[in-house]
């Protein structure tokens, strides 16, 4: 009995042992304002490229452009103020 017990703290010991080495601490979570700031960077990138991609599109027309960035920009201020609302 007794050398089942210690067998079993043994066993107990080392496998909680071995899933502390597996799975690490998680990495503190950013505040509300830093994930803001980092949303809006994403957009702006995301903004860019898409005008970009627009801009030098070889087959649209200049009122297709134009049509298409007046959308983007439209999408843009939309999101760029519900991240406003956000902070």
């Amino acid at each position: 009995m007794k050398k089942l017990f210690i067998s079993t703290l043994l066993l107990l010991g080392l496998s909680a042992n071995v899933f502390a080495q597996k799975h690490a601490p998680l990495p503190p979570h950013p505040s509300k304002s830093e994930l803001v700031t980092i949303k809006m960077q994403e957009l702006t990138k995301k903004y860019n490229v898409e005008k970009k991609l627009i801009l030098n599109h070889p087959l649209a027309t200049k009122q297709m452009k134009r049509d298409q960035m007046k959308a983007l920009n439209q999408r843009y201020a939309t999101e760029k103020r519900l991240l406003k609302q956000a902070k």
